[in-house]
Parts: structure tokens; C-alpha cells; sequence
């Protein structure tokens, strides 16, 4: 439809009043429903269609017409360029009122008015999103607190699901953009508090113990408005939760170890497609990222007799498990690495660092004793040889959380990671942790010692230390050569190096006493210096 006879009737020019500016509204949506890329030659006339909408959405008129012009508004909306005349204090006023982001403690009552406030808030979100000066007026018109009162009236509401649904994404959208909101949402309105009950309602929680809800295995899976809302309030609460790993109070633990209770129950729900539930536990992840790692003991519960789940050590470990078969389908995935598996990769190094019956659960998934050395610990198709792989990948990043990942499994020891890995894989993670010359790392660990199979035990002899794996005896090759000729070898090795170094291509490096690297010449040095030191106190 011409953009100008649009333009016309909202303006009152084409006479036939509010019916006919309904009309030519829905067909104007109807053909722009999928439009995101608009002509800039009409960018004025779409600027003044904006105005005129609004000037008729101040105006009472009938609840089709208002939702007619809202939908206009926000498909307008995708453009940056048209919301200068827009963003003004009273246009979004208008749309607050219409949102019903109000003070009034009214509730929502009329069914016939829940299209129009979606509507108003699906064009808050477009408006705010892709304007700075509405993000400012956000503050000033203190819209998250009006968010956090609408979300209140939708308790225990039928048929609100989408208006929580877009109050929840324009909370997300507000604490993204403007950390004076963020700020505002977690110190002065509850924030953490009010999108916590937010998501156990969406997830319509029931609590057995406290911080143990109950696992019902013939539930069916979530709706899709319910996994919408509930993606939208952990992706709020992961903004608001930020920089949350110190817990000061009494009252911070409970509330983070009671959001890990609703992350666990989270965790073990699904979503009606395959892809909706890994988006679901992919938020879960990030948030559980957030809490702080002392309260994520109740990710793991007693294990009663009649449950069938996953046990260990008496331990219900099924949203463990979970969270393990998530990390390897990131993995098996092959790409995005860093956004995708490196959240997981550190929430579940940080759960095995603290928490004794997680690390030897996942230890004995991930690092089972070894029997087959025959292969390189990259080769094969276990997890454990995509981590190790992962151990050399180009993402500096993502090869450092993996390497870690194995170091605590191994109780950072040095020669259960060498054992599992081969020292060339880890030989980065060593070199930055200054333990190439062996020991173990700064966190302390029980004392329960690893025990070797009778095949690894076998094994362990003719194993290439470098490499990892079972390597058939090489027959020597200086063995027939006589002195001078191993002489004269060792030499001509000598002055390759030398003339490498001299011109810069490489630079030999030793490994000091405290394990870390050195330039050859510091690091001979100081073996000298300690060596010298040690006789002189003899």
C-alpha cells in the first residue's frame, strides 16, 4: 500500500475517522509484517506516520484501532532512523499508559485490553532497543519499577503469559543497556527477588525441602510461552547477577542457593522442541554461572530409594549429568566455542574445584581409569579425548578453560594430567601455571589416591611421555655410529642451533627452578645460583 494514503488517513485527511484509519492500518501491517529493511526516500513520511499514530493512541478510541496502531508503530519502529520524533517524555508516557506501566495497584482484569498492552510493550522493546535517548528516559521515567509492579499484578493471572513474556524482555533489554538500571534492580526494587519468583513461576515450581523441588518424570514438557517467559527471566536475571560472586549476608546466600534450587529443577525440565530445550539450559547455564560457587552444593541432592536417577556416593547427580551431555554437544558442534561451551567449561570446573562428589562423579565420567593407551589421548571419540584436543585449540581462550577443566579434575597434579593427557598437550597449561618442572597446583584437594589398571600398569613403561600413548621400542640409531661420528653429530646440532638463535628465528628457553620459562642463559644461570647457594649452606 502507498505509504502516503497511509500517511493521509492517519492524519484525518482522508475523512471516514478511526474505522477507516483501522482499515488501512491492517493492511499497511498486513504487507509489512516481515519488512525490516525500509526505502530511506521515505524516511520523512514514515517520521510523520509515527506522530500521527501516537497523536491518535493519546486519544480514547476503540481497543481494534488502538492495537492496529501499535502493531504499525512497532513494524516503524525497526527503523533507527524515524524514532527521533518518537523518543519525547510524552510519546513514551503514551506508551506506558497504554502497557498499563503505571502506579495504580488496578488488576488486570479486562481480557479485551491484553493485546494492546503486548502490543505497547513489544514497541517499548523495539523503542528502547534502538535508542540511546529512550534508555535515558527510561530512567527518568522510572520504567523499570513500573516493569517490576506489572509483573506483581500478572501473579497468579490467566491468559498473561505474553504480557509477562515482554515485560520480562524489556527488563533483560534495560539492564543490558543502562547500568543505572541494572543498578536500580538489583539495590532498590528486589530485582533478584521479584525475576526469581518470576522464573519459578514460569517453571510452576513445587517445592518438597527447602531448596528441593519436586521431580515429577511424566510431566510434560513446558509450553512454549512458558519456556519463552522463562528464557527471558534468566536472561534478566543474568544481567542483574553480575559481578555476584562475593555473598556478603545471610540473606544473599538464601536467595542465590534457592535460584540454584530453580536452576537444578530447570535443568531437568524440557521444552517442547529440541532446540527451545537447549536454549533453556543454555540461559540456566549462564546464570548458574552468576551464583556464587558455594551455593551450588544444592545442584546435587540425598538420593532416595525409590529414585531412579543417576547416583553417586548417595548423590542424585542427574542435573549434573545434564550439564556434562550439554558440554558435549557444544563440543560436538564444532563451532562458536567461546560463547557456546566455554560458560559450561567453567561453571563445571569451578562446581569440581569446590565440591568433592561433583569432581569425582564428572572425574569418573570424563577421566575413567585408563586401559587402551594405544592411541593418542586426541584420538578417539570419548570426552575425554574432545577435551584434550580442545587442550591445543587456536582460541586462546577456549584450549586455557579446557586445560584447566582436566588440571582439577586431575586435583591439579601434574602427573595425573601428564598420565591422561601427554605432556605436549599440556605443555601450555604448565608453561602459564610455572609447573613444567613437575609439583601441583595452589588449591588443596582429599588425599584419596588414584588407583592404575593392571593394562595401564603394563603399559606404563613403554608409554612416549610426550605424546601420550603406547609407542613400540625404536631401535637407536646411534648405536652403530662410533664416537667421533656421534661427536661430530652432536656438534653439527650445536651450530644449528646457534645460527638460529644468532639470527633470531628461535630463542632457547629453559624452565627455572620455580618451573616457570626463561631465556637458556637465566635459566642455566639460576641452577648455578641455587646449586652454589645449597653447598655453601652444607
Amino acid at each position: 500500500m502507498e505509504l502516503g494514503a497511509v500517511l493521509e488517513a492517519v492524519e484525518g485527511r482522508g475523512g471516514g475517522g478511526p474505522e477507516a484509519v483501522e482499515r488501512v492500518l491492517a493492511r499497511y501491517n498486513e504487507e509489512n509484517r516481515t519488512v525490516f529493511r525500509f526505502d530511506p526516500a521515505d524516511e520523512d513520511k514514515r517520521k510523520k506516520l509515527c506522530e500521527g499514530i501516537l497523536n491518535i493512541l493519546e486519544k480514547d478510541t476503540k481497543t481494534s484501532c488502538q492495537v492496529a496502531c501499535l502493531e504499525a508503530l512497532r513494524i516503524l519502529s525497526r527503523d533507527k532512523k524515524v524514532l527521533v520524533p518518537v523518543t519525547t517524555k510524552r510519546n513514551m508516557q503514551i506508551l506506558m499508559r497504554l502497557a498499563k506501566l503505571d502506579i495504580v495497584e488496578d488488576p488486570l482484569e479486562r481480557v479485551s485490553e491484553f493485546p494492546v498492552i503486548v502490543e505497547a510493550l513489544k514497541c517499548l522493546c523495539n523503542i528502547i532497543f534502538n535508542s540511546a535517548v529512550a534508555q535515558k528516559l527510561s530512567l527518568e521515567l522510572n520504567l523499570a519499577a513500573m516493569l517490576c509492579n506489572l509483573l506483581e499484578k500478572c501473579k497468579d493471572q490467566e491468559f498473561v503469559d505474553d504480557i509477562k513474556c515482554f515485560d520480562l524482555r524489556l527488563l533483560f533489554l534495560l539492564s543490558l543497556l543502562h547500568t543505572d538500571i541494572r543498578s536500580q534492580l538489583r539495590q532498590e526494587l528486589q530485582g533478584v527477588q521479584v525475576l526469581t519468583q518470576a522464573l519459578e513461576s514460569s517453571l510452576s515450581v513445587r517445592w518438597t525441602e527447602e531448596y528441593r523441588a519436586a521431580e515429577d518424570r511424566d510431566r510434560p514438557p513446558l509450553s512454549l510461552q512458558e519456556t519463552d517467559c522463562a528464557i527471558e527471566a534468566l536472561k534478566a536475571l543474568f544481567n542483574v547477577t553480575l559481578d555476584s560472586w562475593n555473598v556478603h549476608s545471610k540473606n544473599e546466600s538464601h536467595q542465590f542457593r534457592y535460584m540454584a534450587a530453580i536452576l537444578r529443577h530447570c535443568l531437568l525440565t524440557t521444552a517442547p522442541t529440541e532446540d527451545k530445550t537447549e536454549e533453556l539450559h543454555s540461559n540456566a547455564v549462564n546464570l548458574l554461572s552468576n551464583v556464587p560457587v558455594s551455593c551450588l552444593d544444592v545442584l546435587i541432592s540425598p538420593s532416595s530409594q525409590e529414585e531412579t536417577d543417576i547416583k553417586y556416593n548417595g548423590m542424585n547427580m542427574g542435573a549434573i549429568q545434564i550439564l556434562l551431555d550439554f558440554m558435549e554437544k557444544r563440543i560436538d558442534k564444532g563451532s562458536s566455542y567461546r560463547e557456546g561451551l566455554t560458560p559450561v567449561l567453567s561453571l563445571l570446573t569451578e562446581c569440581c574445584r569446590t565440591h568433592r562428589n561433583i569432581r569425582k562423579f564428572i572425574k569418573a565420567q570424563v577421566l575413567p581409569p585408563l586401559r587402551d593407551v594405544s592411541n593418542r589421548p586426541e584420538v578417539g571419540t570419548t570426552v575425554r579425548n574432545k577435551l584434550v584436543r580442545l587442550m591445543t585449540h587456536v582460541d586462546l581462550g577456549v584450549k586455557q578453560i579446557a586445560a584447566e577443566f582436566l588440571f582439577v579434575l586431575c586435583k591439579e597434579r601434574v602427573d595425573s594430567l601428564l598420565k591422561y593427557t601427554g605432556y605436549g598437550n599440556a605443555a601450555g597449561l604448565l608453561a602459564a601455571r610455572g609447573l613444567l618442572a613437575g609439583g601441583r597446583g595452589d588449591h588443596w584437594y582429599s588425599d584419596d589416591e588414584d588407583t592404575d589398571t593392571e593394562e595401564y600398569k603394563s603399559a606404563k613403561p613403554n608409554i612416549n611421555l610426550i605424546t601420550g600413548h603406547l609407542e613400540e621400542p625404536m631401535p637407536n640409531p646411534m648405536d652403530e655410529m662410533t664416537e667421533e661420528q656421534k661427536e661430530y653429530e652432536a656438534m653439527k646440532l650445536v651450530n644449528m642451533f646457534d645460527k638460529l638463535s644468532r639470527d633470531e628465528l628461535i630463542k632457547p628457553m629453559g624452565v627455572r627452578p620455580d618451573g616457570t620459562m626463561a631465556p637458556l642463559e637465566e635459566a642455566v644461570s639460576q641452577y648455578h645460583t641455587n646449586k652454589q647457594d645449597s653447598s655453601d649452606s652444607d
